[in-house]
């Protein structure tokens, strides 16, 4: 018996509503999945996720591996009980977080590139120091990837059977297998050496957790398709991924933000080649646009930084686009973040109070602001999925957008 079951409640074309039950609870999909990267969602309390429409987190193997350990926090009782939270968890393999250090390193490689990207672009969030100290900071092989530490440069050492274990120990309810991830700029035949290797990789991270009976029958793992902005290997990838026995698929790689041959528009594609039911996640997929075109091609759950990394900064979701509540005009503005929005902060607050929270950088804005762009996107979902059983989803989609982008 598999640690989860999915059930597909309802589909409009290929959108589809479902429940996906894990051993810490069920998640009704789709659903957005706030990044906790360090077993924290980004001044989210655990306690307020209910408020906030969250049914679960993904957490990050790389950053949890360097501290506090996998060690730890087994002795703790699990990511569970470590961070106090009792309902379903996902953890990444640390693949991403290991390709930002060896090929995006210094090239401004994110989960989605912006339109025009040159090798100069550099927005890394590594330290220069090391990197100047340690070269290129994650090493390739057939057998794992050898990378340094972003934090003090200490040699380290992923393969698929390593990060299982991790992972295992972490005692997440769902995890990923280790996969090599590219950048979209890479071109065709690195492209498919990657996926290859993936591939290869996949099938050691499923035989690694498959032996493990204990963790098999608690956790689930989920397999990575890869294949860059290529449809043929990227429909190749989704074949032989779907056809190895994992318990999910999620779509790998990153993507450019100009819609074309190099975009999350085509790798989508993919999903038509994967088995009838198979659950789906979209890693880093979090803007509001990119959620619905997912979710009409059938990507049931979605994470990303995007709500706490713009809430930071003062980006603010809204059904009428993004707004920077830093701005002077949000100076004297008494309504709420978003009109009509039922969210903690929109129910208490004003954009003229959060400005002013930005303005004298108190802690509390950001606080508030990643609260509300939290809520807007499991409430996004949430929409996305009673308009698919109410069978309106291609209405509300094109209402949504029309509304967002004006």
């Amino acid at each position: 018996m598999r640690p989860i079951e999915f059930k597909v409640e309802k589909k409009e074309g290929i959108a589809r509503a479902g429940i996906l039950k894990t051993p810490h609870g069920e998640i009704k999909t789709p659903a957005f999945v706030p990044v906790a990267t360090k077993a924290d969602v980004k001044g989210v309390e655990p306690t307020k996720y209910k408020d906030l429409g969250i049914q679960t987190v993904i957490c990050n193997t790389y950053h949890l591996y360097l501290s506090p350990g996998e060690e730890l926090i087994a002795k703790a009782g699990g990511l569970h009980q470590f961070m106090g939270f009792d309902g379903p968890l996902i953890t990444d393999s640390g693949g991403f977080q290991v390709f930002s250090l060896g090929e995006g390193f210094g090239k401004g490689v994110s989960k989605f590139l912006p339109e025009h990207v040159s090798e100069d672009d550099v927005v890394t969030v590594y330290d220069e120091d090391v990197a100047s100290q340690h070269g290129k900071l994650a090493i390739v092989d057939e057998e794992g990837v050898t990378f340094t530490s972003h934090v003090d440069g200490s040699l380290h050492r992923f393969t698929p059977e390593r990060s299982v274990e991790i992972q295992q120990k972490l005692g997440s309810d769902i995890f990923f297998a280790f996969d090599q991830c590219t950048a979209p700029t890479s071109p065709f035949e690195f492209q498919k050496e990657a996926m290859e290797r993936t591939h290869t990789w996949a099938k050691r991270s499923l035989k690694a957790h498959r032996q493990n009976i204990d963790a098999n029958n608690k956790q689930a793992i989920y397999g990575i398709g890869q294949g860059g902005p290529y449809d043929d290997l990227r429909r190749q990838s989704a074949r032989e991924i779907g056809e190895m026995g994992f318990d999910g698929f999620g779509l790998g790689g990153s993507f450019s933000r100009k819609y074309g041959d190099n975009s999350l528009q085509s790798a989508l594609n993919m999903l038509t080649e994967l088995p009838e039911g198979m659950p789906v996640h979209g890693l880093g997929v979090s803007e509001p646009e990119d959620i619905l075109l997912g979710a009409a091609h059938g990507v049931d759950t979605f994470d990303g930084v995007t709500p706490t990394r713009n809430g930071r900064t003062g980006g603010i979701f809204t059904k009428r686009g993004k707004i920077q509540i830093p701005n002077a005009e949000f100076k004297e503005d008494f309504s709420p973040l978003d009109e009509g929005c039922e969210c903690p902060t929109c129910q208490h607050h004003t954009r003229a109070y959060v400005h002013h929270l930005f303005r004298t950088k108190e802690l509390l804005g950001p606080v508030l602001a990643s609260m509300h762009n939290i809520y807007f996107l499991t409430h996004l979902t949430t929409q996305i999925r009673e308009s698919i059983l109410n069978g309106n989803f291609n209405e509300f989609h094109d209402t949504f957008l029309a509304q967002y982008k004006q």
